[in-house]
């Protein structure tokens, strides 16, 4: 038999399980509409009233139909998770920010509760040396300077009178000794710098039979005072000007000048395995004001921008003797727990302050300067914990290499403020601050408000005289 056989023999079997599988098809299909019209029927009759209720037929019990299932809302895991397969991205940028948060707050508390310690000797004796150029009377630098004691650092205040020298050993820390250094004149100055570096060249004994070491100085630490007269130009006095410049500016630019030798000078190994490294440089000033240069605090921003100049000159000149210079730009810090009060008297100051300006000025100025005495830049809000800033400083002292130097903002606003002092309009700024248009302006220039200048503008006029130059003088001289 051939293939061709065979194939029509299986079509001829296949027919009759064809024609039987269409049958039942068409049977069922036929019952089901019988079935249907029969109950169509039966349920006609059942309810029509002229048929007699013993003639009735009676009506199948049907099945009861299953009631629709109705979808309902899913959970929040389950929108959640059908939000997430829509947006896979999304999730994505989410879940990788929100890591890097978690990272990023963990390390900064595990930084902060990094345990930091100076180095000490062999016999336990402090060897690390820290000059620190500031004020006692100052919160912060009273603060910075108990902190590097109890760190294990010998701390050296700078003082220039006998005074500060009083109030340095008043603390009663045998490690926080005054540093006698004048720089009035370049002799003092040098010879306060020449006696420390002597001290570091001497070998120290921490009891009678330990062994010598020798001392380390690891950094200068400059810190002007950071309070300025806020007034307006035109009734700050010659004075006022001259302290301010010498005091802030010139002062901290001479101490720097007078420890530049030392700075540079190459690290004595004596019995150290190895040198120490190089000291540092470490220059503190407030950038608020700095960074929005607000109205009526020309002298903190004449200084802050004269300091930053200056160390972004000498950070230039220090780079290739390997001498690391860090400006810290400072915020706020919580210094005083009693803060509304501090409050209160400084606004009470201020005012008092513009009552002794003429009668002129006050009308030019003295809206303006209150209110920007209590606008939200001048109030001594809480600020950061000085914690930070101890941290802050001590990291610096202990970095080395290219790591160590440049600029760092730290506290409260810091960054904020430098961000809108560069982005924001000059006139936004003040508008936040209070600034208002004055309608009647100026008809004269006060000469001193304070009584504090000997020089007159011209003669006949006596000290402190208001001079008034009105607008048609100028066209009755022509």
């Amino acid at each position: 038999m051939s293939a061709d056989d065979q194939a029509f023999l299986d079509a001829l079997n296949s027919v009759p399980r064809h024609v039987q599988r269409y049958s039942n098809d068409i049977a069922n299909y036929v019952e089901d509409h019988v079935d249907r019209v029969a109950r169509t029927l039966r349920d006609t009759l059942a309810s029509a009233d002229w048929i007699p209720e013993s003639a009735r037929p009676r009506p199948v019990a049907r099945a009861p139909e299953p009631s629709p299932v109705t979808a309902l809302p899913g959970g929040v895991y389950a929108r959640v998770q059908e939000w997430v397969l829509k947006n896979k991205v999304f999730t994505t940028a989410i879940v990788a920010g929100l890591g890097a948060s978690v990272y990023m707050v963990q390390r900064r508390k595990a930084n902060y509760n990094k345990k930091r310690r100076a180095k000490r000797g062999t016999n336990g004796a402090r060897l690390e040396v820290v000059v620190i150029s500031g004020s006692m009377n100052e919160p912060l630098v009273r603060s910075l300077a108990l902190d590097l004691e109890r760190r294990g650092f010998i701390v050296f205040i700078v003082c220039d009178d006998v005074q500060e020298e009083l109030r340095v050993q008043s603390e009663g820390r045998s490690d926080i000794r005054p540093l006698v250094i004048n720089v009035s004149t370049s002799k003092l100055g040098n010879d306060g710098v020449e006696r420390f570096a002597q001290l570091l060249q001497t070998p120290q004994h921490a009891f009678d039979t330990a062994r010598a070491h020798y001392l380390q100085f690891t950094a200068l630490i400059v810190i002007p005072t950071l309070t300025y007269p806020n007034s307006p130009v035109a009734t700050l006095s010659p004075i006022d000007i001259q302290d301010v410049i010498n005091t802030r500016l010139l002062q901290p630019i001479l101490l720097t000048q007078a420890f530049l030798p030392l700075l540079s000078a190459p690290t004595s190994q004596h019995h150290h395995a190895r040198p120490p490294p190089q000291p540092k440089l470490l220059l503190l000033t407030p950038a608020i004001i700095s960074s929005l240069n607000p109205p009526f605090h020309a002298p903190e921003s004449i200084v802050s921008a004269g300091l930053k100049s200056f160390t972004a000159t000498l950070a230039a000149e220090l780079a290739p003797l390997n001498v690391p210079l860090t400006h810290f730009e400072l915020g706020s810090f919580d210094t005083n727990p009693m803060t509304p009060k501090n409050q209160l008297a400084t606004l009470s100051g201020h005012s008092a302050e513009a009552r002794t300006w003429s009668d002129d000025a006050r009308e030019a100025y003295g809206g303006n300067f209150m209110r920007v005495a209590g606008s939200a830049v001048e109030k001594k809000s809480k600020g950061s914990n000085l914690r930070e800033l101890h941290n802050a400083v001590f990291d610096e002292m202990a970095k080395t290499g290219w790591r160590a130097g440049g600029t760092v903002m730290v506290g409260r606003g810091a960054r904020l403020y430098s961000f809108v002092g560069a982005w924001a309009p000059r006139g936004l700024v003040g508008w936040m601050m209070g600034v208002r248009r004055v309608e009647r302006p100026l008809s004269g220039v006060s000469v001193s408000s304070t009584g504090g200048s000997d020089v007159d503008l011209e003669a006949g006029h006596s000290e402190g005289e208001y001079v008034s130059v009105q607008p048609g003088d100028d066209k009755e001289k022509r």
